[in-house]
């Protein structure tokens, strides 16, 4: 059981938060490529711990995220011009560039050196993965950006649903890590089956078990941890266990075991406090790698369908979520269609911020208990003014990755060779250590 006052370290990230100062270590996700998709396109409104904030895509396609309020008088830059490289404000027309920097000032006499005395709030940017990413950081000490373990090169395909979901980025995570939910929320889409491991169709993820209460196990390690929910499984029960390893990357990802097709990975990066913009991820090679349109519509993510224009789901708790009573009483296990559309639905009605000293958690819990043990340690050790977790030589190393599969009972799951989905006779891509992305 957790104090309120650790609950409010775990859970707050704006201002001068510690677990915010623990995430500006990181490079992190402001927006998907798609959101500004060309040049001089219309500009966006993002919002990360807490900062406000409008990214664009100038004239040379080169992106800016920006502060969102012009350094004139403060109205928002989302409603401004984008053209001739720069944001053009549209109260008094003044004009920035990617870098921050006021490139005219048409209300300001001609022999004005105003523009050079103003530098307007910029952001370090790269474009990697479908996302652009933002150093939130100090700017004086910007580290490489390194692909994250679910885009390991540029050929890879990453395909994304997006769900702006209103409440506190840590119970959505702990939803990521928590696999003995999936054996009863998702019961309904991850369907038992007499399958040699996890397989996708079309309409359904197919799992070899029936068992609803999984052993696990954790290994912790510099990065975060990974851990196993063993299952008794359908066929060979005597001699073989059903494996699912998921592996925490410490402050915001979770690699979901896969499937026969495809990887699973999901990013929850905080918005503030009570907001978080959730990202749920196919990745590997493109035959097998759903398109965008079929992932979404997979999911129920489709937007002008499930969500609106801003990606908030039109699923809420004043709809119950659409849930489908007559469905339930036809086996239906929840009612309400898309599986990350019943995870909302248990985050959501949680609160804004879930109250944890409240819990009662058990042994299917673990994951849980050690995701708040270790992120408590971690943004204690900030406090102190060490390195946040999983930065530099403590990142992930590219031989960790999620799995599943049925493993003989003499083997620990630990020990158990792995490497993540790819294509039949296809080489797959690795990550050296040293690689990054270059501005």
């Amino acid at each position: 059981m957790m104090t309120p006052e650790e609950n409010e370290l775990l859970c707050r990230v704006q201002g001068d938060a510690p677990m915010g100062r623990l995430m500006r270590q990181h490079w992190l996700p402001v927006c998907l490529i798609e959101e500004v998709p060309e040049p001089d396109c219309a500009p966006v409104r993002a919002r990360v711990l807490g900062e406000s904030l409008v990214v664009f895509r100038d004239t040379a396609g080169e992106v800016g995220v920006l502060e969102e309020s012009c350094p004139h008088r403060r109205v928002s830059l989302v409603y401004g011009r984008n053209e001739e490289g720069g944001l053009r404000c549209l109260y008094h027309g003044w004009k920035m560039d990617v870098k921050g920097r006021v490139i005219e000032m048409v209300s300001e006499p001609a022999a004005s050196c105003l523009a050079a005395k103003v530098q307007h709030k910029a952001y370090p940017v790269r474009e990697w993965g479908g996302f652009v990413w933002a150093w939130f950081g100090n700017a004086e000490q910007v580290a490489e950006f390194q692909p994250p373990p679910w885009a390991p090169t540029k050929d890879t395909r990453v395909t994304i649903a997006k769900a702006i979901v209103p409440c506190n980025w840590a119970q959505i995570l702990e939803g990521a890590i928590d696999s003995a939910h999936s054996s009863s929320l998702h019961s309904s889409d991850m369907v038992p089956a007499r399958v040699a491991g996890a397989e996708a169709t079309a309409n359904n993820w197919l799992r070899p078990s029936t068992d609803k209460a999984p052993r696990m196990q954790v290994q912790r390690g510099t990065y975060g941890f990974r851990y196993a929910a063993i299952r008794r499984p359908i066929q060979n029960a005597a001699t073989h266990e059903y494996v699912r390893s998921t592996v925490f990357v410490a402050p915001i990802t979770v690699l979901v075991p896969p499937n026969n097709l495809y990887n699973v990975a999901n990013v929850n990066v905080p918005i503030d406090d009570t907001n978080t913009a959730f990202y749920f991820i196919a990745w590997g090679h493109p035959s097998q790698t759903p398109e965008t349109e079929t992932w979404r519509k997979f999911l129920r993510q489709t937007v002008g369908i499930d969500l609106d224009a801003y990606y908030r789901p039109l699923r809420s708790d004043d709809n119950r979520f659409w849930q489908d009573r007559q469905a339930m009483k036809a086996g239906n296990f929840t009612g309400i269609t898309g599986f990350p559309n019943q995870d909302i639905a248990m985050w959501v009605t949680m609160g804004p911020i879930a109250d944890r000293s409240c819990d009662r958690l058990g042994a299917s819990d673990m994951a849980v208990v050690e995701f708040r043990k270790q992120m408590l340690e971690a943004v204690r050790a900030v406090m102190q003014g060490e390195p946040a977790i999983g930065t530099a030589e403590q990142a992930i190393p590219a031989s960790v990755v999620a799995y599943q599969a049925v493993i003989p009972k003499t083997l620990d799951w630990r020990q158990h060779e792995c490497s993540y989905v790819w294509a039949g006779g296809e080489p797959r891509p690795e990550l050296e250590p040293s690689y990054s992305v270059k501005a």
